[in-house]
């Protein structure tokens, strides 16, 4: 057991109008062996004055004081935002005062006749007014990491669309205007070759060049489409109809109207949504027969809905390691002010996006906006 002497003393507000009381708060406390300051003080002014002072850990308040009660200094030590426990010894205090008290915030009570457990009581109380502390402050660290990992995360998006503008641009630039150039170097070539066999042989090759052609170009669309400038309800359609083609699987797109008034970053968001969708069906649920999607502006929300007839989800496929793709979903929505809800059964499952819409433009840029100026492929 350490020595009472080494510790720093718990300095006590103590607010009673009787100075024998006091005596025998005292006497209780050396009687614990509680290392300790005791200021007393026995009017509302000068409790004010000494809470002020910011330099007490513990105020003990009688609860009947001349003209106020131990509630009303309790009430004031809240406005003043001090954060102490608060112990309430009083010899006249009912079973109904004590349990209103505790529902008020009131740390603990006591009563006069049970002063051997003084000491008990406010190491308690400083106990538990320390642990809540700590789990204000490990509450306060946990939402900085969070606003901080929500800060990093929209800077990894923004950078991804950055960077698979920059691709998609050199793609476009690069490979695709070199593709072309030997395309129209071999088409000369077979058209001016006499041997047949050359011919034959310039001909296959313009076959596979025009086949990387085509692969560039879907690279490119995957990356950043351009098809987005026509606007969402377009850029899911064409999104279904490549899924369409590539898997032999029939998709109906529904939509409130051909056109939606939606801003540009909500449909970037949107438009990653139905093809990270379209993806994890095809990885997924290869038995698939049918996709729904439904794209609505309805009331002011957004709302995109992916339902495929597969046999559904685990229970925790949502938990699984290196499982980002639906979690990186949930992300972007948020920093759009949406949200993302999964349902999956045997009989299927529906992946919705409700992203709110504002009612008229704040001019904050975008993600689309950011890029736009380095993005333009057409």
């Amino acid at each position: 057991m350490s020595d009472p002497s080494e510790t720093s003393p718990v300095r006590i507000l103590h607010l009673e109008d009787s100075r024998v009381d006091h005596t025998l708060v005292k006497f209780a406390l050396q009687r614990g062996q509680m290392h300790h300051e005791i200021t007393l003080v026995d009017t509302m002014s000068d409790f004010q004055r000494e809470l002020a002072t910011g330099r007490h850990d513990l105020v003990l308040a009688d609860y009947h004081l001349p003209g106020f009660t131990g509630l009303d200094a309790w009430a004031h030590q809240k406005s003043m935002a001090a954060d102490l426990p608060f112990v309430i010894l009083s010899g006249a205090i009912g079973e109904e005062a004590a349990v209103d008290a505790m529902h008020l915030g009131i740390s603990d009570y006591l009563l006069k006749d049970n002063m051997p457990r003084l000491t008990h009581v406010i190491e308690r109380a400083l106990e538990v007014s320390q642990t809540r502390r700590a789990k204000a402050r490990a509450d306060a660290r946990l939402a900085e990491s969070r606003q901080r990992l929500a800060e990093l995360t929209e800077h990894l998006q923004v950078s991804i669309e950055q960077e698979r503008a920059d691709i998609a641009r050199e793609i476009h630039d690069d490979i695709g205007g070199s593709l072309a150039a030997v395309k129209l170097d071999l088409a000369l070539l077979a058209r001016r070759a006499e041997d047949a066999e050359t011919r034959r042989r310039l001909e296959g090759s313009l076959e596979m060049l025009q086949h990387a052609l085509g692969a560039s170009q879907r690279i490119m669309m995957n990356l950043r489409p351009p098809i987005l400038d026509q606007g969402l309800v377009a850029a899911v359609q064409w999104l279904a109809a490549g899924f369409e083609r590539r898997s032999n699987v029939r998709v109906h797109v529904r939509r409130s109207s051909d056109q939606l008034d939606v801003p540009r970053d909500v449909q970037l968001v949107a438009y990653r949504t139905a093809q990270e969708a379209l993806t994890n069906i095809s990885k997924h649920a290869p038995e698939t027969t049918g996709v729904e999607i439904d794209l609505s502006d309805r009331e002011g929300v957004l709302t995109l809905e992916v339902s495929d007839n597969g046999q559904g989800m685990e229970d925790d496929a949502l938990m699984k390691a290196k499982s980002f793709g639906l979690l990186g979903l949930n992300e972007r929505a948020a920093k759009v002010g949406g949200w993302l809800d999964v349902s999956s059964s045997p009989r299927g499952t529906s992946i919705i996006l409700s992203v709110p819409l504002p009612s008229d433009e704040d001019g904050t840029p975008s993600i689309i906006d950011l890029l736009d100026d380095q993005s333009n492929f057409v």
